[in-house]
């Protein structure tokens, strides 16, 4: 057989790889396959309340268009949103992941709006998973585990929209969604750069801090009470730094007051990366809670700032080597 007959085969035997059977549907659909979009809308009274959160809500939804979607995901179709400009094309691309478990933290419309939308209006398509078992979706959300599969499948979703360039993807994480954003990062160079706020970095020292953590990972987390250790280590990206790709800088941004994510994981995972030399930012906001609700502007601002440097215009960080007179 010829090297290009056997490129082909190659070539060939990678696409069957990647395709996945929906369970009751008769054709065969990739991974990241856009299967439906429904555009959101919203009367006054929901306008009103989301001004009272976001002033800016009437410019985000006249310069942005907000849909949900379903998308093929290991054979599931997973439910999400997506948010992209109305006009303009060649636009660089932000993965959000959501916080929560099941349908705490789940992204409702109205929520997709204040959290996409400041993203979507500064230039970007945004897309955002529910994770798998939520929002009706099957599977189980394993809080960690196959799920991560949702958030990396959102890429070649991306890599099917004509209007954006998915050379150019940038990834942010709230909560568990950080944790998201880590387990991602150790698995694709296709992320220019992250944004993490009030991230889940040390699921071992949650659960000792925050001991009704213990059920909810013990329902989601497969093999929990066999090998309980084990399971949240490898959901903790303190333990494995290094894993991180190397090429993607790291926004890290955590609150003093959060009661919900001890800081004290942004400080330590902060040191980690630093040791390992990872190319990385740590804003600490005084006061700031969970959401870091009291810095929304700010935040917005350091949010655009991170991904406008690294993703939008592909700016190369300075040496991390000490340096300087």
């Amino acid at each position: 057989m010829s090297p290009y007959a056997s490129a082909a085969f190659l070539r060939i035997g990678l696409l069957l790889a990647a395709l996945t059977l929906l369970p009751g549907a008769a054709t065969l659909r990739l991974n990241g396959q856009l299967l439906g979009a429904t555009a959101l809308r919203f009367d006054s009274r929901e306008i009103q309340e989301l001004e009272n959160v976001e002033p800016d809500t009437r410019e985000i939804l006249a310069a942005v268009q907000f849909q949900a979607i379903s998308y093929a995901s290991d054979g599931m179709q997973i439910d999400g949103f997506m948010a992209r400009p109305r006009s303009g094309s060649g636009l660089p691309c932000v993965i959000y992941n959501r916080g929560g478990n099941r349908d705490f933290g789940a992204l409702s419309d109205m929520q997709a709006v204040l959290e996409l939308g400041p993203i979507a209006r500064a230039g970007y398509v945004v897309v955002a998973s529910q994770y798998r078992g939520n929002s009706g979706a099957p599977g189980q959300d394993e809080f960690g585990g196959s799920d991560v599969n949702d958030v990396l499948n959102l890429i070649p979703l991306l890599d099917s929209l004509p209007d954006a360039d998915s050379s150019r993807i940038g990834m942010v994480g709230w909560s568990r969604g950080g944790m998201m954003t880590y387990l991602a990062l150790t698995r694709t160079e296709r992320i220019a750069a992250a944004v993490v706020g009030a991230g889940e970095a040390n699921l071992l020292a949650a659960a000792q801090r925050r001991p009704e953590l213990e059920r909810v990972f013990r329902e989601l987390i497969p093999n929990y009470d066999t090998d309980r250790r084990a399971q949240l280590r490898a959901r903790s990206a303190i333990h494995w730094p290094e894993r991180l790709h190397k090429q993607t800088p790291i926004l890290v941004m955590h609150g003093g007051a959060d009661w919900r994510v001890d800081p004290m994981q942004a400080l330590e995972l902060a040191q980690k990366l630093y040791e390992t030399q990872h190319p990385f930012r740590l804003v600490f906001f005084e006061g700031g809670d969970h959401g870091l609700t009291e810095y929304r502007t700010e935040v917005q601002g350091l949010v655009s700032g991170w991904l406008d440097r690294y993703v939008r215009h592909s700016t190369p960080w300075p040496s991390l080597e000490p340096h300087g007179n």
